[in-house]
């Protein structure tokens, strides 16, 4: 009996040792070879399936026959173990192993083959396999145990089959041994199952922080995402920081800062100068605590900036690693919007004239016409009176022009034209105006311009209101400047005047419907300058400097067809 029970000890320590060792082994010797080779790497069920099938032929080898015809083996343990951690393929190697071996050892019963051929095959279901290695370590032990249990009751009880044991009378001793023989299987196949699963996580968590995800590594990727991005550990020192943060966001401070030079430093050094640092500083010092400050908008001197900051949670362990900040510049974008919201204003300014317009216009044609009456039938003295009225009606009534011109969303109708021929006919008008003022008006019209589809009336307008402008910015012995030019694709209208220039604060809000800094002014002029414009498909921008005078500059698309062009007239100056 002391025998026996040796020969079951030395089956569990070889075979176990064999199961616990052999996968790491070779996965060890494997990550050697995959630095070199990486198609040689055998997954780590492969490893399992190896070290059971070698389980198996010494298991068989070392197994004693008891004092009641029982064999006691442990081969079925590594059997089982590899159906289920392996392929169909190998399961049906490792059958074969066992199979093989055991017969050519023992010799099997035709009534033993059958039963443990169909037991194999039923633990090498497509369901039981399927479960077994999506199931947790506790329904992993079940689903073993379900294939093992059977099989070991078939192995102590095919001598009974076989009718060796009719001669012999069932005893305590012989039940122990074979209760004890199961219970040493289940337990020890519970033990590897459980020791596999944790191996096989822990290789995994590796897996992951494996050279292939090294900073290095990582690094090419984040440089490729058009934000900024920044991470730091628990101690505020940078791990990480990609290409566009380093180059785009940081040139203006330091033009020639490198990745070296943040990384590994800490935060609120490497920021100096370079970003609004406290704020930065406070949302990462909350991310290191749990808290998540997404979609801030920053502004830094001319720049928009949107800034998202985020604790770091580690995988495994589900505590926070350090933090990561993403910075988008949205400066385009928030132009984009600003001027989206300008076009809504404008299409409230236009539904509010479409509404409206006739229902002041004809109580005020009706005051006027009142008021003219009145003025023939009063004293001379009351003159002056009425004619400040009348000058209100009128000034009320260009604003309701005004409005209808900026209700007109449809599509100008245009011909084909020279913008010379606009700009000559609007020339002794202009003049007067700058005469009147002690002005004087340049021509300077390019050589050689394109015609150009365009609707008179609203270019004559929008050129019209331009000069006003700038005539009004001026003082006596100020010059107005037309000019214009043609660059690629484009005619660009250029109108300057040498006035006092506009503060950025005014610049920002220039063409914004009823903003105004006249006394007398709607602030509407403007407005429709660039509702003009954009119904020519062109844009309009200003540069201004306080004390230097003011330029806006049309820009207009030239047709791609083939054009006529025309020689300007003589540059002429009015004065």
């Amino acid at each position: 009996m002391l025998s026996l029970w040796k020969d079951i000890l030395l089956q569990v320590l070889l075979y176990g040792t064999l199961i616990f060792h052999l996968p790491l082994l070779l996965d060890r010797h494997v990550n050697c070879l995959y630095k070199k080779k990486p198609d040689v790497v055998l997954r780590f069920r492969d490893h399992i399936v190896i070290a059971c099938g070698i389980s198996i032929i010494l298991c068989v080898l070392l197994s004693a026959m008891s004092d009641y015809y029982v064999p006691i083996h442990l081969g079925v343990v590594p059997l089982y173990l590899g159906i289920l951690y392996g392929s169909r393929f190998s399961g049906l190697c490792l059958a074969v192993v066992y199979i093989t071996t055991h017969g050519l050892i023992y010799g099997l019963p035709l009534a033993c083959l059958l039963l443990n051929m169909l037991i194999i095959c039923y633990s090498m279901l497509p369901r039981v396999s399927t479960h077994f290695k999506k199931g947790s370590i506790l329904e992993k032990i079940c689903w073993l145990w379900s294939a093992l249990v059977p099989s070991m009751l078939l192995i102590v009880g095919h001598e009974a089959v076989d009718g060796k044991v009719n001669n012999h009378h069932l005893n305590p001793d012989m039940i122990l041994v074979a209760v004890l023989y199961m219970l040493i299987g289940m337990f020890h196949s519970g033990l590897i199952v459980y020791w596999i699963e944790m191996n096989a996580e822990r290789l995994a968590s590796n897996r992951h922080n494996s050279p292939l995800m090294s900073k290095e590594s990582v690094s090419p990727f984040l440089d490729l995402i058009p934000l900024g991005i920044i991470a730091v550990d628990l101690k505020g020192n940078i791990i990480a920081a990609n290409h566009h943060l380093i180059t785009d966001l940081s040139k203006a401070a330091y033009p020639h800062l490198s990745r070296s030079d943040i990384v590994g430093k800490p935060l609120h050094e490497a920021l100096d100068g370079m970003f609004q640092k406290e704020h930065l500083l406070t949302r990462i010092e909350k991310a290191l605590q749990g808290i998540e400050t997404p979609g801030e908008i920053v502004r830094n001197a001319s720049r928009v900036y949107s800034t998202g900051i985020y604790p770091l949670i580690h995988n495994q362990t589900g505590k926070i690693s350090g933090a990561v900040g993403i910075i988008e510049d949205i400066t385009e974008l928030d132009k984009l919007r600003s001027e989206f919201i300008n076009v809504e204003r404008l299409s409230l300014v236009g539904q509010m004239a479409a509404g409206i317009t006739h229902e002041i216009r004809n109580p005020m044609a009706v005051v006027r016409g009142f008021l003219q009456l009145m003025q023939e039938k009063s004293p001379d003295t009351l003159d002056h009176y009425y004619r400040i009225v009348m000058e209100e009606l009128d000034r009320a009534n260009s604003i309701i022009n005004d409005f209808l011109s900026l209700a007109q969303n449809r599509t100008a109708e245009k011909e084909e034209c020279h913008l010379h021929d606009i700009i000559h006919e609007l020339s002794p008008l202009l003049w007067a105006d700058a005469n009147l003022r002690g002005q004087s008006i340049e021509l300077k019209l390019g050589s050689m311009m394109p015609k150009l589809l365009l609707n008179p009336k609203e270019m004559k307008q929008l050129i019209l209101n331009l000069c006003r402008n700038g005539m009004e910015a001026m003082g006596e012995k100020g010059t107005l400047t037309i000019e214009t030019r043609l660059e690629g694709e484009q005619v660009k209208l250029f109108v300057k005047d040498t006035g006092i220039g506009i503060p950025d604060d005014v610049l920002q809000r220039l063409f914004e419907p009823f903003f105004t800094t006249k006394n007398k002014g709607t602030g509407l002029g403007l407005a429709l300058c660039m509702s003009v414009v954009q119904r020519h498909n062109g844009t309009i921008d200003v540069k201004s400097s306080e004390g230097q005078g003011t330029v806006f500059i049309i820009s207009l698309p030239v047709r791609s067809s083939p054009q006529t062009m025309i020689e300007p007239q003589s540059a002429a100056a009015f004065e």
